[in-house]
């Protein structure tokens, strides 16, 4: 096993002990770890493409962890995040859950239970890598659509039959027909079923 394959850890944590502690632990299961000792140092950072998570500190010196959060989702950084907390408190653990936390754990922490948190964190990312890299592919076939096959493939999609989007489009039930086959060609759908699940990934499904 291998940490370029299982994934990258990032650990934020103001305490030298636990960065190598924890990194310690981690290299000992074939993760990488990359630690950090402040949250800018982290924000700065070059992040690999991987699947990854991040181990991060709620009190730190001069911004809390839960503001690291908020300024990750702000900046549209998807990383799933586990916390670590010597202080830990239910007000606390419920709002970083709400925002989207793994995991809030309370020092001390049994070993076992932050490696089970990582594994879930990484198999998280690795589903939303996988779905954004699908959404991408279906961008870019979109994108190949004429602005009237992508009027009809939203229509379709709506559960509109062809004859209610020729009636709306104003044009004919057999034209719209060749649109329709038109876009299910250049969007590589199997069946109309398909491709009103392609439709509801891009966010087509309303009528225009």
């Amino acid at each position: 096993m291998t940490g370029a394959s299982e994934g990258t850890v990032f650990i934020v944590d103001d305490d030298a002990s636990i960065r190598a502690s924890l990194q310690g632990l981690l290299r000992s299961v074939g993760l990488r770890a990359q630690p950090f000792a402040t949250p800018e140092e982290f924000l700065r950072s070059h992040r690999s493409d991987g699947p990854s998570c991040l181990v991060l500190d709620v009190r730190l010196p001069g911004v809390s962890g839960l503001d690291v959060q908020h300024q990750l989702a702000q900046t549209g950084v998807e990383l799933p995040i586990i916390f670590i907390t010597g202080h830990g408190d239910i007000p606390m653990s419920v709002r970083a859950m709400k925002s989207g936390a793994v995991e809030v754990l309370t020092k001390p922490f049994r070993e076992q239970d932050l490696l089970d948190a990582i594994q879930q964190a990484l198999d998280r990312d690795r589903v939303a890598r996988l779905r954004q890299e699908d959404l991408a592919v279906l961008r870019k076939r979109y994108d190949l659509l004429t602005a009237r096959e992508r009027e009809v493939m939203g229509l379709v999609s709506s559960g509109m039959l062809n004859k209610q989007v020729a009636s709306q489009l104003g044009t004919s039930e057999i034209t719209v027909k060749v649109h329709r086959g038109q876009a299910m060609r250049k969007m590589q759908a199997g069946s109309l079923a398909e491709l009103v699940r392609m439709a509801e990934k891009l966010k087509l499904s309303s009528p225009a």
